[in-house]
C-alpha cells in the first residue's frame, strides 16, 4: 500500500520535539497544542492543514526564530539556537536587490565570516545545483519568478545543511514552475539527503515530494494524521499521472477535509 501509518523508529532523531506548545501571550489561546515528534535523519516530511493550523509557526519554532511556550524541541540533540547546519526557505526569495545572484548566494556566508575562497566554492556548488550557474553576475530583477526562487534555495544550500526547512516556497509560482521546481527540489534531495520539513496547501505537492506527511487540525494545532508515503524513486514527471499517485493524492485530499473547519452560516 502506498499510504501507511507512521511510526519511524530512530535512536538518534534529525528533529525531536517533547511536548512542545506555543502561545502568544499568557492569557491568549494556544496556537500549538503539546507535540511529540521524531523525524529520522533524511526524511523529506511535509505539513499539511488548514489556515491557522500552526504550520508556519512549527517551522519557526524548528528554526529558532520563535521560542516554544513548554516543552523540548532538539535538532540533533542541540537547541536550535546552536545549530550552524540549519537553513530555512522562505515564501518569498527575499533577495537584496542591489545585489548580483552571486553575492546574494553568499549573504549568509559572509554573515558566518566564511573565508573568500569557502564561500566562492559553496556559491559556485549551489548555483550548478539549482541549474544557475549562467546567472551569476545577474540582478534579481533580470530573473523570472522561478528563477528567483531557485537563487533563494541555493543560499540556503550553500549553508551545507542537514535540514533544511521550507515555507511554501514554490506558493507564488505558476502550477508548471512549481513542478518543475518540486522536481529538482526532490532530485537535490535524493543526492544530499538533507532532512526536509516542507510546509504547503498543495496536497498533490506534498504527495509527490514527501516520504512522510503530517496533517494539523486546527485549534490549537495539532497532529491529526501521521503517515508515510511509499511511492518509489526516483520521482519523475511521469509520476502525476500514475493511479497509484492519483489515489494517495485523493486520500490525503480526504484526509485533510476531515479536520477542516466547517464554516456555518452567521
Amino acid at each position: 500500500m502506498p499510504l501507511a501509518d507512521s511510526n519511524p523508529a530512530s535512536p538518534s532523531p534529525a528533529i525531536r520535539l517533547r511536548e512542545v506548545a506555543k502561545r502568544f501571550s499568557s492569557s491568549g489561546p494556544d496556537i500549538l497544542a503539546p507535540l511529540n515528534l521524531d523525524i529520522a535523519p533524511g526524511e523529506f516530511v511535509s505539513v499539511l492543514g488548514p489556515s491557522g493550523c500552526g504550520k508556519s509557526t512549527l517551522l519557526r519554532l524548528m528554526s529558532g526564530l520563535d521560542a516554544p511556550s513548554a516543552g523540548e524541541l532538539r535538532l540533533g540533540g542541540r537547541a536550535p539556537a546552536q545549530c550552524d547546519d540549519l537553513a530555512y526557505v522562505f515564501q518569498d526569495a527575499t533577495l537584496l536587490p542591489w545585489l548580483k545572484v552571486g553575492p546574494n548566494v553568499e549573504t549568509l556566508l559572509r554573515l558566518r565570516r566564511m573565508p573568500a575562497g569557502e564561500r566562492a566554492r559553496r556559491r559556485d556548488a549551489a548555483l550548478t545545483l539549482v541549474r544557475l550557474a549562467d546567472r551569476a553576475d545577474a540582478y534579481p530583477r533580470q530573473l523570472s519568478g522561478g528563477q528567483r526562487m531557485r537563487v533563494s534555495l541555493a543560499r540556503a544550500l550553500a549553508l551545507e545543511p542537514r535540514v533544511l526547512l521550507l515555507d511554501e516556497p514554490f506558493g507564488a509560482l505558476d502550477e508548471m514552475t512549481r513542478d518543475h521546481l518540486g522536481e529538482e527540489l526532490l532530485a537535490i534531495h535524493e543526492r544530499q539527503r538533507w532532512t526536509a520539513v516542507f510546509v504547503t496547501h498543495s496536497v498533490a505537492e506534498a504527495v509527490f515530494l514527501s516520504s512522510r506527511i503530517l496533517v494539523l487540525a486546527a485549534r490549537p494545532g495539532r497532529i491529526a494524521h501521521d503517515f508515510r508515503v511509499e511511492l518509489p524513486h526516483p520521482r519523475t514527471h511521469q509520476l502525476r499521472r500514475d493511479p497509484a499517485y492519483l489515489s494517495l493524492v485523493a486520500e490525503v485530499s480526504d484526509r485533510l477535509r476531515s479536520v477542516e473547519p466547517v464554516e456555518t452560516a452567521a
